[in-house]
């Protein structure tokens, strides 16, 4: 039996607990991924910023030291389950893109709209404009908005720079937010996120400028850990791609790559050659791509808020991607043409668009997704040890979050083992960490 402990706060009576337990050293796949180590009645107990036990609400009350009296959190008719983990946020930008909603609806496409001028060019002029400390306060604001629907962890990319001083700048500024913010920000350098109107014609003379010039800048300053770039037909090709990708590798940061978004193009193939970390969209996917990044463990992170956005038919074949033994996770893809902080309503399109079932999506958007930024030893379940990373939503079990969409449902995030929103509402103090 464990000694009894000072232990502070308990939370007791959980309709439901969602442990996610076992899969510390590997992201779940196959049917894994709908385990959820469901504890009915269950309770938790936190010391300091960790996680001291698990089990059932009796068992927990167990454990507390005679003469001591910890807070109690009663999650009566609740579920507990750990914080969201975001593995794809863009959250360095300044400005907005409102008025290509109208061309989206009248029809014309992503490309489309970028060859107009418009689209990651509009943002990369008013992110060059803004400063370093307006992009924390504005990415600051949107973890606010993400913390209150239960993220808890995020990753974030720069690549509205496009240009060494405004990637620097835009790193230094997700840097800043994640200081002065309960919410966990991982920063990613996504300077091959585009070929900026100066390089247009001359995509490799900028590739030469990200391999020789930013990414040593941001490996010396530590200012990333993961390197991303966007393989695409028409932007990166696969041979800048790699060559991006393996320069980032030998300045010690992970590769990312965003894959097979709008046609099937090798990006997946790459990703597995170069040992990414991830492959992210995977819309266009081929069989020969899926059995690539399932022979190489490659984690597929879906994002299905941007083809929604999108107005696309197709999605991220995700059955076929389980089916095959690939790592997925779930992501929000937030930026100035997918504006959503929510995992929630990502939970509801997981499931309504890409037949993922509940217990599917909750273990792709926790243990799955902390795996996806290495964290899945320290966030992604609730075991003793890890951190006290919580979230309480104010329904009676799993399969109720995505079903009942368009709402916030989380009733108390607990960041660290500490409370951080109560009540749906923030309640940490700004610029505390």
């Amino acid at each position: 039996m464990m000694e009894r402990l000072a232990l502070d706060p308990l939370i007791l009576n959980a309709s439901e607990l969602l442990t996610l337990a076992g899969a510390s050293s590997a992201p779940k796949t196959g049917n894994q991924l709908a385990e959820l180590g469901i504890i009915e009645d269950g309770g938790l107990a936190i010391k300091g910023s960790q996680i001291a036990a698990v089990g059932k609400t009796g068992e927990i009350k167990k454990l507390v030291k005679p003469g001591t009296h910890p807070r109690i959190i009663d999650a009566s008719g609740q579920t507990v389950l750990p914080g969201f983990v975001d593995p794809h946020a863009h959250l360095a930008f300044a400005g907005s893109r409102e008025h290509e909603f109208v061309q989206k609806i009248q029809g014309a496409t992503y490309m489309e709209i970028l060859e107009r001028g418009g689209g990651i060019n509009v943002t990369v002029t008013a992110t060059r404009k803004a400063s370093r400390g307006a992009l924390a306060q504005l990415g600051r604001a949107t973890l606010t908005r993400m913390l209150q629907y239960g993220t808890t962890t995020v990753e974030a990319k720069s690549g509205y720079g496009l240009d060494v001083e405004n990637e620097v700048k835009s790193l230094e500024a997700i840097h800043d937010m994640g200081l002065l913010h309960p919410v966990q920000v991982v920063p990613t350098f996504l300077g091959a996120h585009v070929v900026p109107e100066k390089y247009r014609g001359r995509s490799d003379v900028y590739v030469d400028l990200v391999i020789k010039e930013m990414i040593p800048k941001v490996a010396t300053a530590k200012l990333a850990e993961f390197c991303d770039v966007f393989c695409e037909k028409g932007i990166f090709d696969i041979d800048q791609s790699r060559r991006i990708l393996l320069a980032g590798k030998q300045q010690g940061l992970i590769p990312k790559i965003h894959a097979e978004e709008m046609t099937s193009f090798g990006g997946a193939e790459l990703a597995a050659e170069v040992h990414a970390i991830s492959a992210d969209h995977l819309l266009k996917v081929s069989p020969k791509g899926i059995q690539a990044l399932a022979k190489a463990n490659v984690v597929a992170i879906l994002l299905p808020a941007t083809p929604f956005v999108l107005m696309e038919k197709a999605y991220a074949p995700a059955r076929q991607l389980i089916d095959a033994g690939v790592p997925v996770a779930l992501a929000t893809d937030f930026n100035p043409n997918c504006m959503t902080e929510s995992m929630q309503l990502i939970l509801t399109l997981a499931c309504l668009m890409m037949r993922m079932t509940p217990a599917e999506a909750i273990a792709a958007a926790t243990i799955n997704a902390a795996h996806d930024i290495k964290r899945g030893h320290l966030i992604g379940s609730l075991e003793p040890s890890k951190q006290a990373d919580i979230l309480i939503m104010d329904v009676p079990n799993h399969q109720h979050i995505p079903y009942h969409f368009g709402v916030n449902l989380v009733d108390k995030v607990i960041k660290a083992g500490r409370l951080v929103v109560d009540s749906g509402q923030p309640v940490f103090v700004k610029h505390s960490r």
